[in-house]
């Protein structure tokens, strides 16, 4: 069994965890996004991943990022905050977790795309014209099209 998600699901399991974690939209020179396709939803997404005890929450992006695509990066800016209870990820251990994600802007600054086979089954550059040919969770939509919102003076948060 894989991971399921629930959105705004009355008949989603309860939560019973909470991990904070992130995600980071980076773009390469011609604009294009980088995504991951998960192994353990199906689902094209960021990449990112969990916060662990001892790092810095950029750090967390920047380790993520590397161990899912073989991309380094800096951060360079908060896209938003994504926090909503009614988002559950429930896991075939009996982990119901709510949402606590922090979507970054990353830069590119070294590395070539590859997929590390555990959490990645592709690795790929996507322009935003191809993303609704693409099965995206709505909540990694929603951080994708803030991203690129060029009218955002300020991170969202929720």
């Amino acid at each position: 069994m894989a991971r399921i998600d629930y959105i705004d699901d009355p008949n989603a399991p309860a939560i019973n965890s909470v991990v904070p974690s992130v995600t980071v939209v980076v773009r390469d020179d011609q604009g294009r996004i980088l995504l991951i396709h998960k192994v353990d939803n199906d689902l094209w997404a960021l990449p990112g991943g969990g916060h662990d005890p001892g790092e810095r929450i950029t750090d967390t992006a920047v380790r993520e990022t590397k161990e899912e695509t073989g991309i380094d990066i800096e951060v360079t800016g908060l896209v938003g905050t994504y926090t909503n209870p009614n988002h559950r990820m429930a896991y075939p251990d009996g982990e119901v977790r709510q949402q606590f994600s922090l979507c970054f802007h990353g830069r590119w600054i070294g590395g070539q795309p590859r997929q590390d086979n555990t959490e990645t089954k592709a690795v790929r550059w996507v322009d935003p014209s191809e993303l609704d040919r693409l099965t995206i969770h709505p909540s990694m939509r929603m951080r994708i099209e803030h991203a690129l919102d060029t009218s955002r003076t300020q991170p969202y948060l929720g």
